[in-house]
C-alpha cells in the first residue's frame, strides 16, 4: 500500500484521540501520571494512552526532547539505537528504533516514518510503520508495526505543559499477560516520567551540544539524504512473522535496574 504523508487532518484527528477519553477505561493513576487502554482492548498491548503534567518545563522543550536523537541516547535506558535514515519533507522523515524487551522476550525494532507539527501552543509527532528496501527485518529482531504512535505537547503557560503519549502497536507475538500487565502498570508510567526528567536537563544539556542545531525546527539544517515517498510500502502486520512468547514465564524475566 502507498504511503501518504499525514497533512493537517490527520493531526486534527490524532489531537482528538488524545483529549477524548470515551471509550477508554483508567489503569493506573498516580503521581501526576495517567494510563489508559481502550475499553475492548485492555488485554492486549494494541492501544494505550498517557498523560503527565510536566511543571517547571517549556512545550517547546519537551518537544526538543522528543525530537533530539542525540539526547535520546542519555535518557532512553531501554533503547538499543535509533537513527535518522532520510528526509521526505521539511517536517517528515523515515528513521529506525530498537528496544530491550525483558528477558526472556526477543528484542523489537520499527521502522518507521514520522511527521511533525507545531500548532499554535500545540506540538504534535505522529509516526506509523513503513517498509524501506534498504532496512528489511533483521536476524535478531521482532519487527513490531506502529498502526499509530505519538505524542501532542499542549502549553500550559510559560513553564508548564502536558504532555500525551498514543500508542498503537502489534508486537508481533502472542505475549504473556504478565508483559501485558507490566506495559500499563510499570513501563508506561515510568516512560513517561523519563520524558519529564529528560526535559528537565535538557536546556542546561543543549547549551553544551550544539546549542542551534535544531533540524526539526529549522530545515535548512537538515542534512539528511532525500527519501522519496515512492520507495517506501505501508508496513501491513500480516506480512510479518508472528512468534508465540505467551508461555515465557515472569520469573525467568530479567528487568534492568532502571526498571526496578
Amino acid at each position: 500500500m502507498p504511503v501518504q504523508i499525514p497533512d493537517d487532518t490527520d493531526f486534527t484527528s490524532f489531537k482528538e484521540q488524545c483529549e477524548n477519553h470515551e471509550g477508554w477505561l483508567a489503569r493506573y493513576n498516580k503521581g501526576g501520571v495517567t494510563v489508559w487502554c481502550r475499553a475492548e482492548e485492555c488485554n492486549t498491548v494494541q492501544k494505550l494512552k498517557m498523560r503527565i503534567t510536566c511543571k517547571d518545563v517549556r512545550a517547546d522543550t519537551v518537544y526538543d526532547v522528543l525530537h533530539d536523537t542525540s539526547y535520546r541516547k542519555k535518557w532512553d535506558t531501554n533503547m538499543i539505537d535509533t537513527y535518522d535514515i532520510g528526509r521526505l519533507t521539511v517536517n517528515a522523515d523515515v528513521g529506525y528504533y530498537s528496544w530491550k524487551c525483558p528477558s526472556p522476550l526477543k528484542n523489537r525494532d520499527f521502522v518507521t516514518m514520522r511527521s511533525w507539527l507545531p500548532l499554535g501552543n500545540d506540538y504534535l509527532i505522529i509516526n506509523y510503520s513503513v517498509k524501506h528496501p534498504q532496512h528489511p527485518p533483521k536476524k535478531d529482531y521482532v519487527r513490531a508495526v506502529s498502526l499509530l504512535t505519538g505524542y501532542l505537547i499542549q502549553s500550559n503557560g510559560p513553564s508548564s505543559c502536558t504532555l500525551y503519549y498514543l500508542t498503537q502497536v502489534d508486537p508481533k507475538g502472542s505475549l504473556p499477560k504478565w508483559v501485558v500487565n507490566r506495559a500499563s502498570q510499570f513501563v508506561a508510567p515510568k516512560a513517561m516520567k523519563k520524558i519529564y526528567k529528560a526535559s528537565l536537563k535538557y536546556p542546561e544539556w543543549k547549551r553544551k551540544h550544539n546549542p542551534g542545531l535544531k533540524p526539526w525546527m529549522y530545515p535548512e539544517q537538515n542534512a539528511l539524504p532525500s527519501v522519496s515517498v515512492a520507495d517506501l510500502t505501508l508496513q501491513r502486520a500480516d506480512s510479518l512473522e508472528n512468534i508465540d512468547e505467551s508461555s515465557l514465564n515472569e520469573e525467568k524475566a530479567h528487568h534492568s535496574e532502571e526498571e526496578d
